[in-house]
């Protein structure tokens, strides 16, 4: 952290941020000032921006909001705005998976927010948001994802009796992703009822794949930068999204699921068991929004054959155009959107928190609250980010190499290729980019 604080020492010109709660800090005085911003949109994002009012009565600022849309939808808008040399505008949604590829496009957040505020931020995710020596977005909160679960389905006698006559092991929430396999097609009843789910597309779908890759002994790339995904390794962790597809215990619909499919498909009490992260948490005990409010268990991600766990990680995060006519007004706008306070609202809906006090203070508000699901939340996630979390290479080209992989994914779910013809095809193409960006 060394070269992170002393590069942010340099910011004397700006109005001072510091890390206390938001009602102690002076965001400056931006009286008239309009920003402009583009921001991710979606159930478990959509809270955070009921606060904008407040900073905007704090600063006098205005700010308009261009976008509000998934973050893949969001990419490519951003890449049509570099193609056309239109970005006019100064904050942006980001994502460390994303960030590598942008080039120079953002600026060094180590020369606008000064060093206490950043402090208060866990190292390591700020290390992850940093790219060839410039911290180019601030985290908002980071994400792994977990196994909830039906609990009265696990309960239930005579499930326990079925399940067992027919697999020979006892019925228990999983530990490993065989088990799930087993659980998913003894559960699934379609088109009424499946025993789980999967994104299907975009890189939602490679980073599922990249996870069960990693936890069945296999990697994307070999130390040289060659794909590596084409392994016996990788055919066994497609195999085992075709295999469920085939069974009919996913919904046909996955090749087409996003984030907010599989949470929304989960709350309606239509699937067994969800991998999903912890900003659906809240949701899904809510009585008001969800059908297994009440009824939803928790456990960390099962294993791969590997004895490895799944935890395809990353942090979501905010970034400030090079371009920014007003960097010191969009430093106080980021600044302010991740401030203790903010994520203490985002925290008590299930999003991880980047700033470390928020972690022990959110856990300690849900246990005098009564919030014991809240509590296992937190304790579970807290041991997936600490033991089980991975981020995808943090390189310029994750997201083109992704984009080979996907569609390949998809047709091998859909039998139009065999899951060795998909990979082989996908790596052929990937080396190609890699070969390209210089790495071989």
């Amino acid at each position: 952290m060394s070269r992170l604080t002393a590069k942010a020492l340099i910011a004397t010109a700006l109005v001072p941020l510091i890390a206390a709660p938001a009602a102690a800090q002076d965001y400056g005085n931006f009286e008239g000032e309009t920003l402009r911003v583009k921001l991710i949109g979606g159930a478990q994002y959509e809270p955070l921006y009921a606060e904008i009012s407040k900073w905007e009565e704090m600063t006098g600022a205005t700010v308009e909001i261009l976008s509000r849309k998934n973050h893949f939808e969001l990419d490519r808008e951003i890449k049509q705005d570099i193609a056309a040399r239109t970005l006019d505008w100064c904050v942006g949604s980001n994502h460390t998976s994303f960030a590598p590829q942008y080039g120079n496009i953002y600026a060094d957040l180590n020369d606008l927010i000064d060093a206490e505020t950043l402090a208060a931020f866990v190292p390591l995710v700020l290390e992850h948001s940093t790219v060839d020596g410039r911290l180019v977005q601030l985290p908002r909160h980071s994400d792994v994802s977990n196994m909830f679960y039906i609990k009265s389905l696990f309960e239930d006698e005579e499930n326990k009796a079925a399940f067992k006559a027919e697999y020979g092991y006892d019925l228990a929430p999983p530990e490993t992703w065989s088990q799930v396999s087993d659980q998913a097609k003894f559960f699934a009843n379609p088109p009424d009822f499946y025993g789980t789910q999967y994104v299907g597309k975009d890189e939602a779908i490679t980073g599922r794949f990249y996870e069960m890759l990693v936890a069945e002994g296999g990697q994307l790339f070999t130390d040289d930068w060659e794909p590596a995904f084409n392994s016996e390794a990788g055919v066994r962790a497609i195999d085992w999204f075709v295999d469920l597809y085939n069974a009919n215990a996913v919904p046909r619909g996955v090749p087409n699921y996003l984030w907010d499919d599989t949470g929304l498909g989960f709350a309606s009490g239509t699937v067994a068991l969800n991998l999903d992260w912890a900003g659906w948490s809240a949701f899904f005990n809510d009585p008001e929004n969800s059908k297994v409010a009440g009824d939803v268990g928790l456990v960390r991600a099962p294993k791969g054959s590997s004895g490895k766990r799944t935890g395809w990680s990353g942090t979501h995060s905010f970034s400030i155009t090079e371009a920014c006519e007003n960097k010191e007004a969009a430093a106080s706008f980021v600044t302010f959107l991740t401030d203790h306070d903010r994520q203490m609202i985002e925290a008590r809906a299930g999003l991880l928190p980047t700033r470390t006090a928020v972690w022990d203070d959110a856990k300690g508000e849900f246990a005098a609250d009564g919030r014991d699901f809240m509590v296992e939340v937190f304790d579970t996630f807290s041991a997936s980010m600490s033991e089980d979390a991975f981020t995808p290479p943090l390189i310029p080209e994750w997201i083109e190499v992704s984009n080979e992989l996907w569609p390949r994914l998809q047709a091998a779910m859909l039998g139009d290729m065999t899951s060795q013809e998909a990979l082989d095809e996908a790596a052929r193409d990937a080396l190609v980019i890699m070969e390209d960006a210089g790495y071989r």
